[in-house]
C-alpha cells in the first residue's frame, strides 16, 4: 500500500477487551497465555498489523492493533486464544479512543478512581515502546490517554479515599467481619498489591498484622511501616492459625496456599477463617473451597464494593466524563492534522529534493564560467528555498483545511496530483 494513501485512509485503531465486565478471574486466566512482549511479537509479526499494545491487568485483558482489518485480525486472535465470544468486546476506532481515555481515567476500573490503572498504562506504553510495536496512532492515543488520566485527578476528586483492588479486599474484610478493630490481619505478597492493602489498613485499630514475603527484607520494611510484625514466608501457615483475616496479593504465578495447608490451619478453631484471594493468576487454590470452617473470597468478589464506591463518586464521575468528551475533540483533531502533515511532509521533502538538485546543476554550470564562491552558493540555496516555501505556503494551508473538513478524497487527489506514492518498508523487529 502506498504510504501516503496509508495515512490519508487512516489505518484505525482496533481493540479486544477481556474485563471484569463480563469475564471471571478463571476467565482472564485461560485467555491469558505468554508474557506481554510474547504477545507483542506474535502480533506484530501479522502481515495486517502495523501497530500494536497490550494490557494486562488483575481484572482485564486488552489488545489494541493499527490495521486496515483490525477487527478481522482480532477475531482470529481470540479464535486462536480460545476466548469465548460471551467475554470479549471488539471496538472500532471511535470506542477504542473513547475507552482508552476513561480507562485511564479510572473509569473503567472495577474500583473508580483507582491510580494504579495509569501505572500500569505507562508501563504499557513503555513496554510497547522498548518492543518497536508503537507507530503514530497508538503513540498519539495512548500519550492522550495518559495526559487525560493526570488531568482528570488533577481536576476531580475521582481518585479522594481508599481506592485500589487493595482498599476493596479490606473494606469486604469489614463488612464480613462488622469491623475489624482488634482483628488479627495477615497480608501475604508486599510487592505492588501488597503495599496497596497495608495502605488501606494502615489506619485500622488492629490487633497484629502480620506480613509475609518470599523476601524477607520486603515483608520487614512493609510491616515497619504497619507497626506489624514479618514472618518468615515458609512458617506463614503457622501464624495463620491465629488470624480472622488473610488476605493473599502476591504476583506469583502459581497457587501459594493450598486446600492441606488451609486444612491445618483450621483445625481446632472456633472462628471460620476469611481468605480474600487477590492475585491474579488467583494464588490460592480452588480446593480451599472444599475445607470446613474457611470461607474463600477472589477478585470477583469485590463487584459489590465497587458498586458503592461508584455510588460515592457519581458527581465525580459526571465532572471527569466531561473533561474526557473535551479531550477526546482534541484528539481527533490531532488525528485530523496528522492526515494533512504526512502529505505535507512528503511534499516539502520532495521539493527539497529537486531543490538541491537544481542548485547543484546551476552551480556547476556557473562554475563552468567563472569561479563560485560560498556567498554566491548561498544565495541560490536561499533564492530557491523562499521561492518553494511561498509556493507550498497556500498548498499547506489548503490540506489542512481538506483534514479538518475530512475531505479524504481531496486529500488523495493532492497525493496522486503531486506523485507522493513512494512506499514504505513496514518495520520489524
Amino acid at each position: 500500500m502506498n504510504s501516503w494513501m496509508w495515512l490519508v485512509g487512516m489505518v484505525e485503531i482496533s481493540s479486544m477487551l477481556i474485563t471484569h465486565k463480563k469475564a471471571t478471574i478463571g476467565d482472564m486466566e485461560r485467555a491469558w497465555h505468554g508474557g506481554v512482549e510474547e504477545l507483542l511479537k506474535q502480533l506484530i509479526s501479522h502481515d495486517l498489523v502495523e501497530e500494536c499494545a497490550v494490557l494486562k491487568t488483575c481484572n482485564r485483558v486488552e489488545i489494541y492493533v493499527v490495521s486496515p482489518k483490525g477487527s478481522k485480525v482480532l477475531l482470529a486472535f481470540a479464535q486462536k486464544m480460545n476466548v469465548s465470544s460471551r467475554i470479549v468486546d471488539f471496538l472500532d476506532h471511535e470506542e477504542s479512543l473513547r475507552h482508552l481515555l476513561y480507562l485511564a481515567s479510572g473509569l473503567e476500573s472495577m474500583i473508580v478512581g483507582e491510580d494504579q490503572i495509569l501505572g500500569q498504562m505507562k508501563e504499557l506504553y513503555n513496554i510497547a515502546k522498548r518492543a518497536g510495536t508503537l507507530g503514530r496512532v497508538l503513540d498519539t492515543a495512548l500519550s492522550k490517554a495518559i495526559h487525560v488520566g493526570k488531568r482528570v485527578r488533577r481536576e476531580t476528586r475521582i481518585n479522594k479515599g481508599s481506592v485500589s483492588i487493595g482498599s476493596a479486599a479490606v473494606e469486604l474484610a469489614e463488612d464480613l467481619l462488622g469491623g475489624l478493630e482488634g482483628r488479627r490481619v495477615m497480608v501475604i505478597g508486599a510487592g505492588r498489591m501488597g503495599s496497596l492493602v497495608a495502605k488501606a489498613i494502615a489506619s485500622k485499630d488492629l490487633d497484629v498484622i502480620y506480613v509475609a514475603n518470599r523476601t524477607f527484607e520486603r515483608a520487614e520494611r512493609l510491616a515497619e511501616s504497619l507497626h506489624g510484625l514479618a514472618v518468615p514466608y515458609h512458617q506463614f501457615s503457622e501464624y495463620m492459625k491465629e488470624c480472622d483475616v488473610v488476605i493473599v496479593a502476591t504476583s506469583a504465578p502459581h497457587n501459594v496456599v493450598n486446600a492441606e495447608m488451609i486444612s491445618g490451619v483450621v483445625t481446632d478453631r472456633n472462628e471460620r477463617l476469611i481468605l480474600i484471594d487477590i492475585g491474579n493468576p488467583r494464588n490460592v487454590d480452588r480446593d480451599v473451597n472444599d475445607v470446613e470452617g474457611v470461607d474463600l473470597y477472589d477478585i470477583d468478589d469485590l463487584k459489590g464494593i465497587s458498586e458503592r464506591n461508584m455510588q460515592q463518586r457519581i458527581e465525580e464521575v459526571k465532572h471527569a466524563k466531561d473533561i474526557i468528551e473535551e479531550e477526546l475533540q482534541l484528539l481527533n483533531a490531532e488525528y485530523k492534522r496528522q492526515k494533512a502533515d504526512k502529505i505535507i511532509s512528503d511534499l516539502y521533502k520532495k521539493v527539497e529534493r529537486i531543490k538541491e538538485a537544481e542548485c547543484r546543476e546551476a552551480i556547476n554550470k556557473l562554475s563552468a564560467y567563472h569561479t563560485i564562491g560560498e556567498i554566491e552558493k548561498k544565495v541560490i540555496y536561499d533564492l530557491t528555498r523562499s521561492f518553494s516555501n511561498q509556493i507550498l505556503a497556500e498548498p499547506t494551508k489548503v490540506l489542512r483545511s481538506a483534514a479538518e473538513d475530512d475531505d479524504d478524497a481531496f486529500l488523495n487527489t493532492a497525493a496522486l496530483l503531486f506523485n507522493l506514492n513512494g512506499k514504505e518498508e513496514k518495520k520489524r523487529k
